[in-house]
């Protein structure tokens, strides 16, 4: 499908959300995942593709993604993206993925972002609050330190359980350090049989807290994943 490119906001230190207007209705989960193309000259050898995370929520009327950009040698992808003028047609694919809100609307969320892993979190979030919808709901949101963190407006004045862990925090924070794990996780949160716990970061970090929050004891069919490749734990 089309869409053209409308405008993009700075939501954190290095990340930019990049909105755009349908040419056709979409219809799309919260949480779930597109392909873009940017057709664009002498393209490096990540091409012209890239999988994205829909930030937005179906409740709003534009689409986004969010990305974190390179301060220097960023792919000739990302160059493209960040040069988009508005009314700029682009192709995007249909939205997949099966990293969304469970049916049942009493069941506990645990909401685990690892940087840029925020972005179907927010959409999510973004929905329940839409439809004024009232479940129970932590968000923890691990990040290098507090510029990078995304959407805490959001999330803080939509009264969401919000607990955020830096790795690399400047002086004077006073919240949680270090890197996550899955005790940490089970601290925070307690060990409630029912709730769900989803986890969205950068692969090596997901494959860590999963095998972790297993061996203390949380139910494989508890855990839901959402990979990103090619980003660092934060």
């Amino acid at each position: 499908m089309y869409v053209n490119f409308d405008h993009s906001e700075q939501v954190a230190a290095n990340i930019r959300t990049f909105w755009f207007k349908p040419q056709h209705p979409m219809r799309y989960i919260a949480g779930q995942f597109i392909e873009l193309q940017l057709p664009h000259p002498n393209a490096d050898k990540r091409g012209q593709k890239r999988w994205f995370t829909l930030s937005s929520s179906p409740s709003e009327s534009l689409i986004s993604i969010t990305t974190k950009l390179a301060t220097e040698n960023g792919s000739t992808f990302k160059q493209t993206l960040s040069n988009l003028k508005p009314g700029a047609e682009v192709t995007m694919s249909e939205a997949m993925g099966d990293f969304v809100l469970p049916k049942d609307p009493s069941l506990p969320l645990i909401y685990v972002a690892g940087g840029i892993g925020v972005t179907p979190i927010r959409s999510m979030v973004k929905w329940l609050v839409d439809n004024a919808e009232t479940r129970q709901v932590q968000v923890i949101y691990a990040a290098r330190n507090l510029e990078e963190v995304a959407f805490r407006k959001l999330f803080k004045s939509r009264g969401i359980n919000l607990e955020i862990v830096l790795s690399e925090p400047s002086p004077g924070w006073s919240g949680r350090v270090g890197r996550l794990s899955g005790e940490m996780i089970l601290k925070i949160t307690g060990k409630s049989v029912d709730q769900l716990i989803y986890v969205s970061g950068p692969e090596p970090m997901v494959e860590a807290l999963e095998k972790d929050l297993k061996n203390f004891g949380v139910n494989k069919h508890k855990l839901i994943l959402d990979f990103f490749p090619g980003y660092p734990a934060p």
